[in-house]
């Protein structure tokens, strides 16, 4: 049974909002997106997100989730982009995901340091490390098809 405090149950509900957003999103912009592989990668974080948002869920509840069920296998960092000249409006869509797992890492960075259960942290650390994940494979993604040109 995990107990937590005000302010850790404050934290969570935060990201448990978080987390609603970023799977309504993904698959929003998963149905927007024009590139089949964007959709691909879209679909794929979004069940990423959900599964972030049932693992909060069930801290939330009171429970110590396994962190065997999580994990990045099949989720794409978009290693295998083809090339090429990215459409304006998967553009739009990959800026504001960017923008936004920059922000729900950073979030979840804040939460890590208030936790005193050290399972929890590992946890919350796991999933902020899927955050950058995302984020990276967005970027890199951006990156590929000439959307984001870092200087």
């Amino acid at each position: 049974m995990v107990n937590l405090t005000q302010k850790e149950r404050m934290l969570l509900e935060d990201q448990k909002k978080h987390e609603q957003v970023c799977v309504q999103k993904y698959n929003e912009y998963a149905s927007k997106a024009t590139d089949p592989q964007l959709k691909q990668i879209f679909t794929a974080y979004a069940r990423q997100e959900q599964q972030h948002y049932d693992t909060i869920n069930q801290i939330l509840s009171g429970q110590l989730p396994a962190m065997g069920g999580q994990g990045s296998q099949g989720m794409p960092i978009a290693g295998g982009i083809q090339p090429g000249a990215g459409n304006p409006q998967d553009a739009a869509l990959c800026s504001d995901m960017l923008m936004t797992e920059k922000y729900v890492s950073d979030t979840y960075n804040t939460a890590i340091f208030e936790f005193t259960d050290s399972n929890l942290r590992q946890i919350l650390n796991h999933i902020q490390k899927e955050e950058q994940q995302h984020g990276e494979g967005i970027f890199n993604y951006m990156n590929a098809k000439g959307m984001y040109k870092p200087q």
